[in-house]
């Protein structure tokens, strides 16, 4: 004969203990949910600190081909190695601007400091305004690639039919040298791409001082 199932009961169980059980599961439901509320909270915030987080980390070890900023000429001076540089220049869609180096490609010594102009024009009957944004290839050697003045350090507002020289001030750090992995390297890539800017701060249309030549420095 079979034996069904028996369930046992606890018939010492009280109803004011079932209570107290009950109320100690919605605390615990309390604190998880506050923890949780705190976790995303944190994501929240970790998201909008990431962008201005990367951009330092790019600026700071040349990740992803991003440039260097210097403020003068290397201690070391110029060594005997060379090495070209092409220049590169694009223009995002909606910015009616024409946008190109005056030069494609040039040789220089490493340690060299060297002035390259690119020219812009505003093709619009209207003024408009951009920023450029900008990285070298190979990626590896934006730790490598120093610039002192540079277009793209400012937004940039151009008159109807302006056009205009915009200097870049660069040189390839001597330390490259020291870096085998860039034994074989002969070419660096200089690449720009103007943005627009949709709300642009407001200032003079003239060109300034800055956007005269100045030669090789």
């Amino acid at each position: 004969m079979d034996h069904e199932p028996t369930i046992s009961q606890d018939v010492s169980a009280k109803p004011g203990h079932r209570n107290l059980g009950k109320g100690r599961g919605l605390g615990r439901d309390v604190v998880v949910a506050s923890i949780c509320g705190g976790v995303v909270a944190l994501m929240v915030g970790a998201s909008y600190a990431a962008v201005p987080f990367y951009n330092w980390f790019c600026r700071a070890t040349g990740f992803n081909g991003t440039t260097q900023v210097a403020t003068s000429a290397p201690a070391t001076g110029p060594i005997a190695r060379k090495i070209s540089v092409r220049f590169d220049s694009n223009v995002a869609p909606g910015l009616p601007w024409k946008f190109e180096p005056e030069q494609s490609e040039i040789e220089v010594n490493i340690g060299q400091v060297v002035t390259v102009f690119y020219t812009v024009t505003n093709q619009a009957a209207r003024a408009t305004a951009g920023q450029a944004a900008y990285n070298v290839a190979p990626l590896t050697v934006g730790a490598y690639f120093q610039k002192i003045n540079c277009f793209c350090f400012t937004e940039q507002t151009m008159a109807p039919g302006e056009k205009r020289e915009m200097p870049v001030v660069f040189y390839v750090d001597p330390s490259i040298a020291a870096d085998h992995e860039n034994d074989g390297l002969s070419t660096i890539t200089l690449s720009y791409t103007f943005y627009p800017v949709r709300d642009p701060v407001v200032k003079p249309l003239a060109s300034g001082e800055g956007d005269k030549r100045k030669g090789n420095l």
